[in-house]
Parts: structure tokens; C-alpha cells; sequence
């Protein structure tokens, strides 16, 4: 059987903090490392997704409810669900997060910071798909899991 869980995936973490939540995954070890002997992905999801916006609405409100709170962590693989959603090329999966960026708490804040920057571009001005329209896997990504 292929792997099917490589960078840019989108999956859904099944366990933890952040059970239930979206993410994409940078980085596969399939053999593990020294410090995880198993099986694990370094994933960048998105912790509280963006509300829905209307034309009512103000400026303020709307930017208010634009933000999103990201996350950056390694997960096991038995407790990611991938789905068949892949993120588009153009938005690097790999240049998201580091590992030396992983070992240090400020490298983590940095990583954070410029994932939230990044995915709220692509959130408000998806990637065209083959036929133009907009990305069903950044808007996908972009939708809390209703369950």
C-alpha cells in the first residue's frame, strides 16, 4: 500500500487538545525519530476557524471575525484521519513550520505567527483550482467540523 499522508494532506487530529480540528501536514517521519521512535507528522492547523460575515456587518466585526487561531505540533499518525483534500502547491506546506523551529518555545511562536498570516490570506483570497473557480481544499480547511 502507497503513503497517502505526505506534506500538504489535509488531515483531522482524533486525539488531544485538539481533537476535531483541522490541519495540513508539513512534515512526515514514517520511520520516526529519536525523540518520537514512531510513526509521526508535523501538522499546522487551524484551532478556531473564522465566523461567517455579511454585508450588515462593519468593517471592524468583519475583520474581527476574520481572524483565526492557528496551531503548530507534532502528531501520531494513529491519531490523524487524513482526508482526501490536498492544499494547492503554491501554498508550500513544507515552508510552514521547521523542526529547529519546533525545538524552541519562541521558534513555535514564530511558526504560529507566520501560519496565521498566511492561512488568513488564503482563507479570504483562496487559490483558483484547474477550472478557476476558488479551492474546495482551502475552503474545506477553512469550515469548522461539524459533528
Amino acid at each position: 500500500m502507497g503513503k497517502f499522508i505526505k506534506a500538504g494532506r489535509v488531515v483531522v487530529l482524533l486525539q488531544g487538545r485538539y481533537a476535531g480540528k483541522k490541519a495540513i501536514v508539513v512534515k512526515v517521519f514514517d520511520d520516526g525519530s529519536r525523540a518520537r521512535p514512531f510513526g509521526h507528522c508535523l501538522v499546522a492547523g487551524v484551532d478556531k476557524a473564522p465566523l461567517k460575515v455579511t454585508k450588515r456587518m462593519s468593517k471592524k466585526k468583519i475583520t474581527k471575525r476574520q481572524k483565526i487561531k492557528p496551531f503548530v505540533k507534532y502528531a501520531n499518525y494513529n491519531h490523524v484521519m487524513p482526508t482526501r483534500y490536498q492544499v494547492p502547491t503554491e501554498m508550500q506546506p513544507a515552508m510552514m513550520v521547521t523542526d529547529q523551529q519546533m525545538d524552541s518555545p519562541d521558534g513555535r511562536i514564530e511558526a504560529r505567527k507566520y501560519v496565521k498570516k498566511l492561512l488568513q490570506e488564503k482563507f479570504l483570497q483562496p487559490p483558483a483550482d484547474k477550472s478557476g473557480r476558488p479551492s474546495k481544499d482551502v475552503i474545506y480547511l477553512r469550515k469548522k467540523l461539524r459533528f
